[in-house]
């Protein structure tokens, strides 16, 4: 599938991984496909326009924590935040992160942090490239990669954005790449 994957688009997809990793997640999730595709230059990074990298970071993370446990201690009185906040004022920043990619053993032992996708990582690659066939273009560019998770807007990476300010919806933002990829040429 990564062959048809432009140099961005397969940058993105590394640092997505070097996401996840630092944010202690077990998984790559669509969020952090996202990060990686705003954190490198490109079409996509162009038509989203200037977003601040750690403010994404930071609601991936709250998404990672779980809102409905959120809410859930907040009916009881407990706020979430100020508890984060209060533990890395004490112990330092992540004090509560428990999460740590699994270490596996390849050939005589060398251990591997490689990170794998989980179904939402996977599914808006998958879309990518429907994305890409749709536009009726032969690669598959970080451009196709925003459509894909603009066209799930349920989803966490999706929310992230809009709760980071951006506006975009999948048919402007089409319009946009298009409209980009014409000035590029």
């Amino acid at each position: 599938m990564f062959e048809r994957f432009t140099k961005p688009a397969r940058a993105a997809v590394v640092r997505a991984q070097e996401e996840a990793r630092a944010l202690q997640h077990h998984r790559i999730g669509a969020e952090h496909v996202l990060l990686g595709v705003l954190a490198t230059p490109s079409v996509a990074q162009r038509v989203v326009g200037p977003v601040d990298l750690d403010t994404l970071r930071d609601l991936v993370r709250r998404h990672a924590a779980g809102e409905r446990d959120a809410e859930a201690l907040r009916s009881l009185g407990i706020d979430l935040d100020e508890v984060r906040r209060r533990a890395e004022e004490s112990f330092g920043p992540g004090a509560l992160d428990t999460g740590r990619p699994r270490r596996r053993l390849f050939g005589r032992g060398a251990p591997s942090t490689h990170v794998p996708f989980d179904r939402s990582g996977k599914k808006v690659l998958e879309d990518a490239l429907r994305a890409a066939l749709s536009l009726r273009h032969n690669y598959v560019g970080t451009e196709h990669i925003l459509l894909a998770v603009l066209g799930r807007p349920e989803g966490t990476a999706a929310t992230v954005l809009r709760e980071a300010g951006v506006t975009l919806d999948r048919e402007s933002a089409t319009e946009q790449v298009l409209a980009e990829i014409r000035r590029s040429a």
